[in-house]
């Protein structure tokens, strides 16, 4: 799966304003100062989209850079794998 730098930021954004809204509101039900709601609010969104970016970043380092490296590296094996359906090959009890 291949996502732009922009549309993993956009994603990560949404992800983030999500959590933040859904802490929002959890943290609204309880008995907490004002202050204390709108800092964890900010902590979780903030958080939500540096851990969003750091799994963007690990995702991206675990693919392929490029289609062609894959493509190039297939077509190093000269023969192609067959494999044989005889009824010889088949161990019979």
């Amino acid at each position: 799966m291949y996502v732009t730098y922009r549309a993993a930021v956009v994603r990560n954004f949404a992800l983030a304003l999500a959590n933040g809204t859904i802490t929002l509101i959890i943290l609204l039900i309880a008995p907490l100062g004002l202050a204390a709601v709108i800092t964890n609010t900010f902590l979780v969104t903030a958080a939500s989209f540096f851990s969003a970016t750091i799994i963007d970043s690990v995702m991206r380092y675990l693919q392929p850079k490029r289609v062609e490296e894959i493509d190039a590296g297939s077509a190093s094996f000269e023969q192609p794998i067959v494999r044989s359906h005889q009824s010889d090959d088949i161990e019979r009890r």
